[in-house]
């Protein structure tokens, strides 16, 4: 009995194909929980179609990941002196953000990542003047642009990047590859289009591996059902039911990241009136489980244990059965599955 994350391959690779023809030169992004697949099988994957380079988070995953895929690795957390020394092959790529970071990896592979208007970390325009002695002394693959989701102040994606590559043009350091996150396909073929003599290679996770949400669903396996009696205490804390129901345990809890969610930016005020009302009804020990029974989610009972989660459903439901599943909608980055199935 599990948790298990259900795979329509044949989907699941067919969006692949689709992103990958979108964005030529795509370099693929496995890094955290490897998106909800695991490091191992996003590494399968990345070779299967032809990768040559996987961008990872931090240098902990590419010294995991260098034993299942055999290309570059480009790690993006920015390297910082002192930070705490992992053996890694030669063909590691380290992101650095800052001139001292240039001057601290002498004859290491390195892309260098520049401000954009995220505000995250980046070198500056008044950087630029003293990057041409800093970079004789590695090997540069490149310079990078993280860019933003959201643009409200109506700016243009593709002007920030002209912006940079004028930059780096005037302060005339190399311009063979720019890496770039969070363009459209449009957006980086107009940019290819004005530098034809630049690489532009699009850094993607989420639309690549995520894009196509039917392709991939949760399922947790019905554990046990105990009926329940208007009155009845359960639970660790011995609630009492508020009527007539099923108290359903489901593989699924806190280890697997269920009832774990991570804070969300609202816009609008329905979204903003339906976060308060969730807000309300936790207060009062109400809180919607992921798990879908009856075509509808379902409650917890109470707060989700470290492996199953106690679900009530009321008696105006179909009864559960050991051995079923629910569906549970869970964010990929932050679940866990105890097995992974192709269908």
């Amino acid at each position: 009995m599990a948790l298990t994350l259900y795979v329509d391959t044949a989907r699941w690779r067919a969006h692949q194909k689709h992103v990958l023809d979108q964005f030529p030169g795509i370099v693929p992004v496995c890094k955290g929980n490897g998106y909800g697949f695991g490091h191992e099988r996003l590494a399968e994957e990345a070779t299967r179609f032809g990768a040559d380079i996987l961008a990872v988070g931090t240098t902990y995953e590419a010294a995991r990941i260098k034993d299942w895929f055999g290309g570059d690795l480009l790690v993006l957390t920015p390297f910082r002196r002192g930070e705490e020394p992992v053996p890694l092959p030669d063909r590691v790529i380290r992101s650095v953000s800052s001139l001292d970071g240039v001057h601290g990896l002498v004859g290491a592979r390195v892309v260098i990542e520049v401000m954009s208007s995220m505000k995250r970390h980046g070198i500056t325009e008044q950087d630029l003047p003293h990057l041409h002695a800093a970079i004789e002394d590695v090997r540069l693959e490149g310079f990078a642009i993280h860019l933003p989701l959201d643009r409200p102040d109506g700016s243009d994606a593709v002007d920030e990047v002209i912006g940079w590559m004028d930059r780096l043009r005037t302060a005339r350091l190399p311009l063979h590859t720019m890496f770039v996150s969070h363009l459209k396909a449009d957006e980086l073929a107009r940019l290819q289009q004005q530098f034809p003599q630049t690489r532009f290679r699009a850094r993607i996770g989420t639309h690549l591996w995520l894009g196509d949400h039917h392709a991939t669903e949760y399922r947790g396996s019905v554990l046990d059902v105990t009926r329940v009696a208007k009155g009845d205490r359960f639970g660790y804390r011995q609630q009492k039911a508020a009527s007539d129901g099923w108290l359903v345990v489901v593989a699924g809890g806190t280890s697997h990241g269920v009832g774990l969610e991570a804070p969300k930016a609202l816009h609008g005020m329905m979204p903003r009136a339906k976060g308060v009302a969730r807000a309300g009804l936790a207060t009062v020990n109400r809180n919607l489980s992921p798990f879908v029974w009856g075509a509808k989610q379902r409650w917890f009972a109470e707060p989700p244990h470290m492996q199953v989660s106690i679900l009530f459903v009321p008696s105006d439901a179909p009864e559960p059965t050991v051995g079923e599943e629910l569906v549970a909608h869970l964010r990929h980055t932050t679940t866990q599955f105890d097995r992974i199935l192709d269908r």
